[in-house]
This record gives C-alpha cells, sequence and structure tokens, in this order.
C-alpha cells in the first residue's frame, strides 16, 4: 500500500511523451471546434435590427451542421486508422460542449425564446440551460462507460449531443424559413422550447441509439440501395432551397423517434437498417 503523502504512479499519469496524439482525427475535432466557436461569434454580432440578421443567423446555424459533419469524420478517422486515444475522446467532448451544447441552447435563447415569455425572459434562458447541463452529463457519462466498456460498442446510451444539436438547428432554420415566407410564428417558438426540455431529457434517458459505426468504407450495401442514395443526394443538390429545409428536421427527427421503435424490430430489420455485419450483430451493448 501507498503512503498518503506518496506520489501518483507514472502508470496513471503517463508523462507528455507517451500521451497519443494522432494528427488527422485530431485536427477534424479542432475543425469541430472551430465551427462553434465562429457560430457563437455570429450569434453575438448579430444585429436583430439589421437588414442581414438572419442570414447571419442561418450562417451560424450552418457552422453547427458543418459541426455535426466534422464530428462525425473524426472517429471514423481514427477508428479506421486505429488511432483511436483516451486524449482524442477528451478532446471530442470538449469540442462537442461547445458545438452542440454552449452554441446551440445560445442560439435558440437569444433567437428564438428572447421574446416568448414576454417580461419572464429568465425563463427562456433557464430551459437553454437545462439543454446545456444535461449535454454535459450525457458526455462525461459517455466518458465514464467508455473507460470501462470491455468490447467495441456500436449503441448510444441516450440521444447522441450532436443529433439533438443538429435537430435543433435544423427546425430553426425552419422557423427561420417559415418567417422569411411571412408565415406565423408564435407556435412554432413555443414548440422550439418543447423540443429542447424533451431532448434534454432523451440526452439523459437510458433509451440506446445505433452509433452506425459498421456503415462506413467497409459497410456492404445492394446496388439498389447505392442508387437510391445516390439519387437522394442528386435531389438534395438540384432542389435545396425547397426540401433543405424540411429534410433536415426530418433526417434527425427520424433518428431521434428510432430509437422507441428500435427494439420491436426484428434482428434481421435491424442488421439491415444499421448495416452491420453478421459477425458483429451480437457485440453491440
Amino acid at each position: 500500500m501507498n503512503a498518503p503523502n506518496s506520489p501518483p504512479s507514472p502508470a496513471n499519469h503517463p508523462e507528455e511523451g507517451h500521451l497519443k496524439i494522432y494528427f488527422l482525427p485530431n485536427l477534424l475535432t479542432a475543425g469541430n471546434l472551430f465551427c462553434g466557436f465562429v457560430a457563437l461569434t455570429k450569434i453575438v454580432d448579430a444585429n436583430p435590427a439589421s437588414d442581414h440578421y438572419f442570414g447571419q443567423i442561418k450562417l451560424a446555424l450552418a457552422f453547427i451542421l458543418l459541426a455535426c459533419i466534422f464530428d462525425l469524420l473524426d472517429g471514423r478517422v481514427a477508428r479506421l486508422g486505429g488511432t483511436d486515444s483516451p486524449f482524442g475522446r477528451e478532446f471530442d467532448s470538449l469540442a462537442d460542449l461547445v458545438s452542440f451544447g454552449i452554441a446551440p441552447a445560445f442560439l435558440v435563447q437569444r433567437v428564438v425564446l428572447a421574446d416568448v415569455f414576454g417580461d419572464y425572459r429568465q425563463i427562456s434562458w433557464f430551459i437553454a440551460s437545462i439543454y446545456l447541463l444535461c449535454g454535459a452529463f450525457r458526455l462525461a457519462r459517455f466518458n465514464v462507460l467508455s473507460m470501462h466498456a470491455t468490447s467495441g460498442g456500436k449503441d448510444f446510451l441516450g440521444f447522441p449531443i450532436p443529433s439533438a444539436a443538429g435537430l435543433v438547428a435544423s427546425l430553426t432554420l425552419l422557423i427561420i424559413h417559415f418567417h422569411e415566407n411571412e408565415r406565423s410564428l408564435g407556435h412554432w417558438n413555443y414548440l422550439i422550447a418543447v423540443v429542447l426540455l424533451f431532448l434534454s431529457a432523451m440526452m439523459v434517458s437510458t433509451v440506446r441509439y445505433p452509433s452506425f459505426k459498421s456503415l462506413g468504407l467497409r459497410s456492404r450495401s445492394t446496388f439498389t440501395k447505392g442508387i437510391g442514395a445516390a439519387m437522394f443526394l442528386g435531389c438534395l443538390l438540384v432542389l435545396q432551397e425547397r426540401v433543405l429545409y424540411y429534410v433536415l428536421p426530418a433526417f434527425f427527427t427520424l433518428y431521434l423517434v428510432y430509437g422507441f421503435v428500435r427494439p420491436s424490430l426484428s434482428r434481421a430489420w435491424r442488421r439491415e437498417i444499421e448495416e452491420e455485419d453478421e459477425e458483429d450483430a451480437g457485440e453491440a451493448h
């Protein structure tokens, strides 16, 4: 037994020379963090009295959604190159807290909910703070479970915070689109408040969501599914001004709902949707 004042073991506190920091996946994580910071600066700089106000907010939303892409890529690059590390996991969580926790919460509070509750504006920041706290709790729980995991699980416990931020950002983008088309916004603003609270609960819930780790460069897909995916992407590019506002929130909403219906699906259906290999289908936990 070590004496109470004895120095910590070097095995538990690796020196800087032994710390594994891999360039490419951490560069992508840095891109995630950079996008979150730029989104925050655009939200702060946006002036409601300016003619370009919604343009600035749209740019902030675009950076949040771009951060989702960086977050999707960094983990896949790390796993593909065998460069997953504790440092990368911690760095990724810090970036996620800024890009998918602080930025969406601040955006919703300032852009959507600021004037919803009249003289009780503190309600808007209280709702936004609940989302931020639950997101931080979700990330901390994920890191703890990852440290004690005995095998490479393919499930997320609770709704992932990047997906929550993507849903919040895409819904806000849809609200702005309705506003630009001079439609009524009152009920939509209240809807965002409800969605934010619901996502807060889902992030700290025990509902399991697939991480789609097996859906990547090595996944096998049928010819029909490949053609369908290519046509879908083509439609997005051609009709982006009309369908993008609706496709993005629908995509994240489907993922949110999938966590509820997933346990009732047969194993064959789940394997088809999640692109699991036969030998990997039983590893998720």
